[in-house]
């Protein structure tokens, strides 16, 4: 922080630093008896020099005051706004040697009203960058908080810094969120005092869901409770399911192909004909698997096809929709290799999966190239499945979170809360219910007992970690929920409880044994802006169960609805 002033300014500031922190307690309680640090002492480059290990080193100190805003701007290329409206803090940024080859960064924000608390929260996608904005949420309810910039700066979709950087590919898969958790708690405790941190939480979506699961595998003792969203945990099989998934609609203008601007009609369909198979008409596809879709209503020339001439689809057209509706298997083998997309996910397949372009997604061929084959003159049209199975093998960067028995994590009380929106359009839905089924096998094969730790949640009507094309309640304050509604928004607006926010239920459950039995989701009459007024909120249920209606009462208010199997 002060490494490039004169001296008599270094003098002039740190006295400034001193007469404010002398005119705080160093303890005190909040108003609900939790015993809170107040810190400015310590937050210059000295101390954190000092503290630092040899392969580290100190990039930047400041001392944020309250209402300021922190980050690094454009310069970062994912993550270029600044969260606002901050409490008073200590920000920090690290660098650290992971490699002879490669390195990465974190930021650490160190609240003055401190809750004893450590949060980690995730990234997105290939994106390599501190996420500033989810990190200034979490300061809020006083954790401190670390995010890592994964160990390279590159947009979301970018995967070229991967190529032949197997270390690259390490502190992307699991090493720089390992490395920024230790040495961020190790930094937190020191700067408090040698206060330990009382509990450790996660929060990540996406890529940052498998980050979470990845860390909960590899380190048990890393966090207390984890938060993790539409988690992309299956590095290998899903990077490689979004090619194939891209594929079932190409090439452009072959009998097969479904232009970009007819996913609408396909949408519409679909919740005409699956939205009441849960009981309810409410414009929302909440029960997808239970659907008996009829496809003749929209293939051209059949008897019961309910579009005309110029919106129906061939028979071509409609293997394609079956094809991004199915399962992905093995053409050599029929062996199963990744969960197909839901009905309901319609509105997200132009954004999500780039469907309708006239390549797959840069998710699947970026992986393919700079991860797999490390072949950027590699093209997507000579793909085929052998893919999965040298994925499979090479595992690039050790990503894939794949460990199904969490019993060390159990075993020291740690604690689970998985959500995922049933219209994501990206990383399907059926992965995570993958993932906990597959949990609950290696663990036993009891729901009730792999409920005493882990429950997923999901979500009818969210797409790809935030937000609705359908009205319906997405908001739980699941990582970068908030971000989307507003640089210096937090929890739930309105709601900021254990029963609307889900990192507020995830302590509860972890602190104090009182596990969710329920998480309200919240949706306003615009779906990202809180100010609008509330439109709906509903009960999301612990798998397998689901909310039901509760008749002739009103049908957005959340005590209408009940959980039940």
């Amino acid at each position: 922080m002060f490494a490039q002033l004169p001296a008599v300014l270094v003098v002039l500031l740190l006295a400034g630093v001193l007469v404010q922190a002398a005119s705080i307690p160093k303890t005190t309680a909040d108003n609900k008896g939790n015993l809170v640090h107040r810190n400015l002492w310590n937050c210059n480059a000295h101390f954190f020099q000092h503290a630092l290990p040899k392969n580290a080193t100190l990039e930047r100190v400041q001392m944020v005051p309250a209402g300021g805003t922190f980050g690094e701007g454009t310069a970062n290329i994912p993550y270029p706004y600044q969260p606002t409206n901050l409490p008073p803090l200590c920000a920090v940024i690290v660098n650290v040697t992971s490699s002879p080859s490669s390195s990465f960064r974190f930021g650490l924000l160190l609240p003055v009203f401190w809750n004893s608390r450590f949060l980690a929260v995730g990234n997105g996608g290939f994106a390599g960058g501190i996420n500033w904005l989810s990190a200034g949420s979490g300061t809020h309810y006083g954790f401190a908080v670390v995010s890592t910039d994964t160990g390279h700066n590159g947009s979301v979709t970018d995967a070229t810094w991967a190529l032949n950087a197997p270390e690259k590919q390490a502190d992307w898969g699991w090493r720089s969120l390992h490395g920024s958790v230790t040495l961020g708690k190790a930094l937190t405790a020191a700067y408090y005092g040698g206060r330990k941190v009382r509990y450790s939480y996660f929060s990540g979506c996406s890529t940052g869901g498998r980050q979470g699961m990845k860390e909960v595998q590899v380190s048990p003792d890393s966090f207390d409770g984890a938060l993790i969203g539409s988690a992309a945990w299956d590095t290998n099989n899903l990077n490689t399911y979004v090619t194939q998934l891209g594929i079932y609609n190409l090439p452009v203008g072959a009998p097969n192909y479904i232009a970009y601007t007819r996913f609408p009609v396909v949408a519409e369909q679909v919740r005409a004909q699956c939205d009441a198979a849960d009981g309810v008409r409410d414009g929302i596809v909440s029960a997808p698997e239970q659907c008996r879709f009829d496809f003749t209503k929209l293939q051209c020339g059949s008897p019961g096809v309910v579009l005309n001439a110029s919106a129906c689809f061939t028979a071509p057209q409609i293997q394609t929709l079956k094809n991004i509706y199915s399962d992905w298997r093995d053409s050599r083998t029929g062996a199963y290799l990744y969960p197909g997309l839901l009905m309901g996910s319609e509105d997200m397949w132009l954004a999500g999966t780039l469907l309708g372009y006239a390549a797959p997604s840069p998710f699947g061929i970026g992986f393919a190239q700079d991860f797999v084959y490390n072949d950027s003159s590699w093209r997507w049209q000579t793909f085929n499945d052998s893919i999965v199975e040298t994925a499979r093998r090479i595992n690039p960067g050790q990503a894939t979170a794949d460990q199904y028995d969490l019993s060390a994590f159990r075993r020291r009380g740690g604690k689970i809360i998985m959500y995922h929106g049933l219209a994501d359009g990206l990383v399907p839905t059926k992965g995570s219910e993958l993932y906990y089924n597959r949990t609950q096998q290696a663990m036993g094969g009891a729901t009730k007992h792999l409920g005493d730790f882990l429950r997923l949640f999901m979500i009818p009507g969210m797409q790809h970690c935030y937000n609705t094309a359908v009205d319906a309640p997405w908001y739980i304050n699941g990582e970068f929920q908030a971000d989307l509604m507003g640089t210096g928004l937090w929890s739930v607006p309105g709601f900021a409880d254990t029963r609307h926010d889900a990192l507020l239920a995830l302590m509860e459950w972890t602190e104090h044994g009182r596990a969710p039995d329920a998480i309200i989701a919240t949706t306003w009459n615009t779906p990202t802006n809180p100010l609008s007024g509330v439109l709906r909120q509903r009960p999301l249920c612990p798998y397998p169960q689901t909310a039901k209606w509760m008749r002739h009462l009103d049908i957005n208010k959340a005590s209408s609805w009940y959980c039940s199997a």
